[in-house]
C-alpha cells in the first residue's frame, strides 16, 4: 500500500496569534492519527512560478490514514481555531510505491 502525503501551503497568514493556536492543536492531532511531519517552514529557494509560501508537508501510512487524520475530531477542533487566519491550499496525495 502507497503512503499518502498532506501537502499544505500557505498562501496568507492574516492571524499569527490564531495560527500559533491552531499548531499547537493540529500538531499533537496529525501525530496521534499517524502522521510524521516531513518539512514545515518557508522555501530556502524557490524556482519556475514557486512562490515563498510556508509549506508543511506530512507522511501517513495510507491514503485512508491521512484522510481519516484530516477528519478526526483533533484536527477538525484545530481547523476551528484556525478559522479564517490563514489562506492555504491543502492537498492529499498518494505517494509512488
Amino acid at each position: 500500500m502507497a503512503k499518502a502525503y498532506w501537502i499544505t501551503c500557505y498562501r496568507s497568514i492574516t492571524d499569527p496569534e490564531a495560527l500559533a493556536a491552531y499548531a499547537k492543536l493540529a500538531g499533537p492531532a496529525i501525530q496521534a492519527a499517524g502522521g510524521r511531519f516531513l518539512v514545515r517552514g518557508n522555501p530556502a529557494k524557490t524556482y519556475e512560478s514557486g512562490l515563498s509560501q510556508r509549506t508543511v508537508i506530512t507522511e501517513w501510512e495510507s491514503m485512508a490514514k491521512a484522510v481519516a487524520g484530516h477528519d478526526s475530531p483533533g484536527y477538525q477542533a484545530a481547523l476551528k481555531v484556525l478559522g479564517k487566519a490563514a489562506e492555504r491550499d491543502v492537498r492529499i496525495v498518494e505517494g509512488v510505491g
